[in-house]
């Protein structure tokens, strides 16, 4: 035998019913608990205020008669309708007399909003039983008012569980077929009806069910079951398959909406297992709640949170050693009735403090400081503090107990996305890690437990990309070609969140299609780099990363502000690391305070590796003695083919077709984009050189390089064609080559026109190769020689892909 209650949710229209009598089909001798209709308790409550004010409330009475004969009409015919309607028509006329009596008097007691109340229920058990009945299942109807005994608590009443036992029992086992009876309801011993509170037509359910010593208590509504956590904050939430009675009541304490805590008490005491489960699907089986359930695959059953809390405190040097402090408090507290949600108290015995909800702050702390008042007074004990703007957030598993590293992942995630943990509770029972943070960091704080425990290991990076020219475009769609790839077989997933370039900018928190973004973008608003930033960090969502895909200044002034929100930044930009030195120490150092990736693998070398090569060199405690490098893709390609003999001025103009070149290619042959190159090597390899310390042997006349826009610089190109050439045949005619070199040493550095024969790394060059060449300590007789494509959208854009995966692994 089995009880099935069927929430207002799973009573909403047509195809609600047909659903019920398909998951009753067979079924010869159970119990069916029915709600009021979806949304009717919300309209009595309207219609009793009404009343009460002697508004009109006669429309929500028919509109109420309108709702339960649109049913009936449905399903019923011939007399067995107008049978339904006449008695529809009845309830609803004791329901007009109630109300015309509260609007005489003007009073709207409990007892008779009890009254009113109960009319949905009343209006909605016969009618489902003459449906069932319609559809060939057996069923009849009895008045929960002769089942469930109460006291007099109107609103809110409490149920005689011994009474409502013995009463179940006896009326219900001469009943054949299925019994139908409403929730919600019950009656005093002298026959007063009312109401059970929130929650109330669960606890029917589960009360009478623990009466008859049923097999399972089945809960309909038209939710999934419990969740992992509330799926409107975390989307990846999924409902649990089986949990203990221990773990619901904590998770249920601790804010999870889908069972009250009270309701699920009978469940416990009678051994009886629940299941919450979606009446449209029920082949989802939802969530079985049991004394021993099937053990999870995840060492945490799930996460609940409570929105708002305030912390109230007592601290002080006359706590310590003074025993009954914590007696003391906890009873003023709880002669005020101010429930407290949970306790945390220092080892030291200085401060104990309390989560309790917002609007008992005051109240309790005016309790505490009458019960301390001679200690407040002596200076013993300080004034009570209140903290506001707070919330809990609950980590629930049986499996937790006697388990290793289960607290310390948790404060790992939230460190790491900057979510500060204002308190910490936790019971002997291992059952349950409570947090206290701030209700800002709420949502964050979820989704980043979340993702720790129950996405096996996959890491989301949640990115917001500025710049979508050529390197901005070519990532994007490396991101859209690797997707798959990267989720099924690293375990990572590019949730693209943030869009913006010189017109437009899009942000949207549940993601970007990233095989749409050029469409999607261009119906952005108007960019607005400072309110994209300032949205991105509002959003606080976990795991974020900024990737800076310009060549702009305007980013980098937002970097440092970026990662004090616990924001990671990737960037081929050289404008941070080669601007100003204060600005570059400011960065690094608050990528290091906030645990952050600060990621610009590509500000040299593009893809290659020499960042993170001359980083791992300086922390492993090697001395650099000199640097020797083709920094730039764009003027090794022109200088390789040069060698061979081709024309400057055409060679220049290829280049910029290819993509090898800055938007201005005298960021490049003016040795400005090298330049910034070796001033960021300097500094990564430790040596107190700024840009006035790079002596720089130009490549261009003067007169290019100041020629007034980009075009009229390349209209003046060919008149470099004959110095340069004639330097490159001179080179040529020696068996040699020429390149253009940084080199750099503890006594300076310097970029000129160096010539190289074949004895040389140099000298093999082609395309668009940089190569770096690491002189050092370790590498004194044979240098450490780095060399690949220093150019080119793929692989710059590659190295930039790299840099946002490596955020990714920093929040394992």
């Amino acid at each position: 035998m089995k009880v099935h209650k069927f929430g207002g949710s799973a009573l909403n229209g047509i195809e609600s019913f047909e659903q019920m009598a398909r998951i009753l089909k067979g079924r010869t001798e159970d119990l069916v608990v029915v709600s009021a209709f979806w949304g009717v308790t919300d309209e009595l409550l309207n219609a009793a205020h009404l009343a009460a004010s002697r508004g009109d409330y006669t429309r929500v009475l028919e509109g109420l008669l309108n709702r339960h004969l649109v049913i009936a009409e449905h399903f019923l015919q011939g007399r067995e309708l107008d049978a339904t309607a006449s008695a529809l028509r009845a309830e609803l006329s004791r329901l007009g007399e109630l109300l015309g009596g509260v609007a005489v008097l003007q009073d709207l007691s409990r007892r008779s909003l009890d009254q009113i109340l109960s009319c949905g229920e009343l209006l909605s058990a016969p009618l489902v039983t003459r449906f069932l009945n319609s559809r060939g299942i057996e069923a009849q109807h009895v008045d929960a008012r002769a089942l469930v005994v109460t006291d007099d608590s109107f609103g809110a009443a409490r149920c005689d569980e011994p009474a409502t036992h013995a009463r179940a029992r006896a009326a219900l086992a001469v009943v054949k077929g299925i019994i139908v009876t409403e929730g919600f309801i019950g009656s005093t011993p002298s026959g007063i009806t009312t109401t059970l509170g929130r929650g109330g037509s669960d606890l029917s359910a589960i009360l009478l069910g623990a009466s008859l010593g049923v097999d399972e208590i089945c809960l309909w509504s038209n939710r999934e079951g419990l969740l992992t956590a509330d799926p409107e904050f975390v989307a990846d939430a999924f409902p649990i398959a089986e949990i203990s009675y221990q773990e619901a009541l904590e998770l249920t304490h601790f804010g999870a909406k889908i069972i009250e805590p009270t309701a699920l008490l009978p469940a416990v005491n009678a051994n009886i297992p629940v299941r919450l489960a979606n009446a449209m699907r029920p082949e989802a089986g939802g969530t079985r709640i049991a004394a021993t359930p099937a053990p999870s695959e995840y060492p945490v059953r799930g996460l609940a949170s409570i929105p708002e809390v305030c912390l109230l405190s007592l601290h002080g040097l006359g706590m310590q050693g003074v025993t009954g402090t914590a007696e003391r408090m906890f009873g003023a507290l709880a002669r005020n009735r101010i429930n407290v949600i949970l306790i945390t108290q220092a080892s030291s015995e200085l401060s104990i403090c309390c989560a309790i909800k917002p609007d008992d702050a005051l109240a309790g702390a005016k309790a505490l400081k009458e019960e301390f008042s001679a200690e407040i007074s002596s200076g013993l004990i300080a004034q009570p503090a209140i903290e506001h703007n707070l919330s809990v957030i609950a980590v629930v598993g049986e499996q937790m107990k006697r388990r290793t590293g289960i607290a310390g992942r948790v404060f790992s995630a939230l460190g790491r996305n900057g979510v500060n943990v204002v308190a910490i509770a936790q019971g002997s029972s291992e059952l349950n890690i409570s947090i206290v943070t701030r209700s800002a960091g709420r949502k964050k704080a979820l989704n980043v437990i979340h993702d720790a425990f129950f996405l096996a290991g996959i890491r989301t990076v949640n990115l917001f990309v500025t710049g979508t020219g050529l390197i901005g475009g070519t990532l994007l769609a490396q991101i859209e070609a690797q997707k798959l790839k990267l989720l099924k077989e690293h375990s990572v997933r590019i949730n693209l969140v943030g869009l913006s370039n010189s017109r437009h900018m899009l942000i949207d928190p549940r993601g970007i299609p990233v095989d749409r973004w050029k469409e999607l973008l261009s119906q952005g608003e108007e960019a607005d780099l400072a309110s994209f930033v300032g949205t991105m960090k509002s959003l606080n969502l976990p795991s974020a990363c900024f990737c800076d895909c310009t060549a702009s200044d305007a980013p980098c002034d937002f970097y440092e502000g970026i990662m004090k929100a616990s924001i990671s930044v990737v960037t081929p930009n050289k404008r941070a690391n080669a601007g100003d030195f204060g600005r570059y120490k400011a960065i690094k150092k608050m990528a290091r305070e906030k645990d952050v990736v600060y990621g610009y693998e590509t500000t040299v070398g593009a893809g290659l590796p020499v960042i993170g090569t001359l980083r791992d060199l300086v922390a492993c405690g090697d001395r650099i003695s000199r640097i020797e490098a083709v920094l730039s893709g764009t003027v090794s390609f022109i200088f390789n083919e040069l060698g061979k003999g081709g024309r400057f001025s055409s060679l220049v103009l290829d280049a910029k077709e290819k993509g090898y070149t800055e938007p201005d290619p005298r960021d490049d042959l003016g040795a400005v984009d090298i330049a910034r190159k070796t001033l960021i090597l300097i500094r990564e390899a430790g040596m107190d050189l700024e840009m006035k310390d790079i002596r720089i042997q130009p490549i261009l006349p003067d007169k290019l390089v100041k020629a007034p826009s980009v075009r009229e610089f390349l209209d003046l190109l060919p008149e470099a064609d004959q110095g340069i050439g004639a330097l490159a045949a001179s080179a040529r005619e020696k068996g040699r080559v020429l390149r253009y070199v940084a080199i750099i040493t503890p006594a300076g550095a310097e970029l000129s026109l160096r010539d190289y024969g074949p004895e040389s790394p140099f000298y093999n060059l082609a395309g668009t190769d940089n190569l770096v060449m690491f002189s050092t300590e370790r590498y004194s007789a044979n240098p450490l020689v780095i060399r690949g494509p220093g150019a080119g959208a793929a692989v710059t854009a590659g190295g930039v892909f790299a840099d946002i995966l490596k955020t990714a692994q920093s929040y394992l």
